[in-house]
């Protein structure tokens, strides 16, 4: 593959305008500002994780044709990962699922909580249902496979960037699937808004360790009415139990400060 350098570059530009009258060399100049303001602002700072030395060479040679698209470091392992991000704060981490020491999973963890503002990126050679998810769930806004295209790289990384979330087109199907399977299973993960006001109160109750007969003279209920409103909430939920409704309160969020 040919690489434009600097000059074929300018050639392309100069040829493409063609400027014969001054106000044309003016219109040239005026658009060349636009590009370098452009540089200055819209350019994707991205840092490169993968301890195997070709894939970041080839990487770093991809984003070199990319106009908004600049490498600004590299790293080897999760501990140099943490070290190089704290220090560049890139906009967009490109970063391998299989590292030693630290897997990409534990960093995307620590970075998501210390850098919101950055986007991770997994690669991965394996198509496995439980590292996507594990992926998404640690705070990833991207997961690719290793056999993805060039193209695909650059739109993700644009994608991440600006809010999105990509993953790989054949592995969205099984995402929804699992997350499904997952939800079946009593997790209940995302399904907190098919709660009524009512039924999040009695959950938050539940999970303060209230008995039903504490509810019900909290709300001037009767016990009957909630356990209707429980057997709901479990059927809702799909939970099974008093104890797996806490749980959900509390990675809902639903307890009170001083009761967490």
């Amino acid at each position: 593959m040919s690489h434009p350098n600097v000059d074929d570059r300018k050639y392309a530009t100069a040829g493409f305008f063609s400027p014969t009258k001054s106000e044309d060399v003016h219109t040239v100049a005026n658009f060349d500002k636009r590009i370098e303001d452009t540089k200055h602002t819209d350019v994707i700072s991205v840092l490169l994780v993968d301890d195997h030395l070709l894939m970041r060479e080839g990487l770093r040679q991809l984003f070199s044709l990319e106009k908004d698209i600049r490498v600004i470091g590299e790293a080897i392992d999760g501990v140099e990962a943490l070290q190089k991000i704290r220090q560049l704060r890139p906009d967009v981490v490109l970063m391998d699922i299989h590292m030693p020491g630290m897997d990409g999973i534990a960093v995307t963890q620590q970075v998501v909580q210390e850098f919101p503002e950055i986007a991770v990126i997994i690669l991965s050679m394996q198509q496995q249902n439980q590292l996507v998810l594990q992926a998404v769930k640690s705070g990833a806004r991207g997961y690719l496979l290793k056999t993805t295209s060039a193209r695909e790289v650059a739109g993700a990384i644009r994608m991440v960037r600006a809010g999105g979330v990509f993953v790989a087109p054949e592995m969205t199907d099984m995402i929804v699937k699992e997350y499904r399977r997952l939800t079946d299973g009593g997790s209940g993960h995302h399904t907190i808004e098919t709660l009524q006001p009512k039924e999040v109160e009695i959950v938050r109750y539940v999970a303060m360790g209230m008995s039903n007969k504490e509810i019900s003279e909290k709300l001037a209920y009767s016990e009957k009415t909630v356990k209707n409103y429980l057997s709901t909430i479990f059927q809702k939920l799909h939970l099974r139990d008093r104890t797996q409704v806490a749980i959900f309160a509390l990675r809902h969020g639903l307890l009170p400060d001083e009761d967490v």
